[in-house]
């Protein structure tokens, strides 16, 4: 066999449909685009929905999903917990030393260690920083979060997502 001799498998290649070619024809006349009307003609885009605005400017273009609800906790390590010399530990006296916000959910993260027996009150707590605490000889109390046993509120608007 040489290059001259290969062909393509019978009936794999097609000759394309050559349309409006006469009346007697078969694609001559209208060329299989019916009669009149706005798309029997070469005035119309692909991509036309009637003046209704098209798939393609209607889908979000930006990447990414933004969780609407997610819960924001603030960390604090067990040596910030150790420097604050607090013996009762929670959001409260946390806001009161500016470590933490007004209203926020507080998680307790394990970095660092603690020498002492404390009493720590926060909405969260890593399982490292939770065993620090209590083989020092303190104990851990989870605070109830705001919105209950559910997930909480959703944030954001009707745009969100979209």
């Amino acid at each position: 066999m040489k290059v001259h001799d290969l062909q393509p498998a019978a009936g794999s290649n097609r000759d394309r449909k050559r349309v409006a070619r006469g009346i007697g024809g078969r694609g001559g006349k209208t060329a299989g685009r019916g009669t009149k009307g706005q798309k029997a003609r070469g005035t119309i885009p692909a991509a036309f929905e009637g003046g209704q605005m098209p798939l393609h400017m209607r889908v979000p273009k930006l990447k990414g999903f933004k969780n609407p609800f997610r819960v924001e906790y603030q960390g604090i390590n067990l040596d910030t917990l150790d420097a604050t010399g607090l013996d009762e530990v929670t959001p409260e006296s946390l806001h009161a030393k500016g470590l933490v916000g007004k209203k926020a959910l507080v998680k307790i993260l394990g970095r660092g260690e603690i020498g002492r027996a404390v009493t720590v009150k926060a909405h969260a707590f890593s399982a490292s920083a939770e065993s620090a605490i209590t083989a020092a000889g303190g104990t851990v109390e989870r605070l109830p979060l705001p919105w209950g046993d559910g997930r909480p509120p959703a944030k954001g608007n009707q745009f969100t997502n979209r």
